[in-house]
């Protein structure tokens, strides 16, 4: 018995590319909005106080989901939280 081909996947490739490429908004599978920062270490504390501030942890979970020191004494930052407060 003869297994049948399987069928080529490239149309449903480029239709998927597509549409994620229209909608660069999109939010990750896990729901996190994040942005990224790297900045001087006195201004990297002040926004990290002020997204925890905007966005308290309790409703938006947010947090500083990644941090390293870069040279110059800079830090660079990921903060994350959820979209909304439902």
């Amino acid at each position: 018995m003869r297994v049948p081909a399987k069928p080529p996947l490239s149309g449903l490739k480029k239709s998927l590319d597509k549409k994620r490429s229209q909608d660069g908004s999109r939010l990750p599978r896990d729901g996190f909005v994040r942005e990224t920062f790297k900045l001087p270490r006195a201004e990297a504390r002040a926004k990290a106080k002020e997204w925890l501030e905007r966005w308290p942890k309790q409703a938006y979970w947010t947090e500083i989901e990644s941090w390293a020191e870069r040279p110059g004494d800079h830090i660079e930052f990921t903060m994350r939280r959820l979209p909304n407060a439902d």
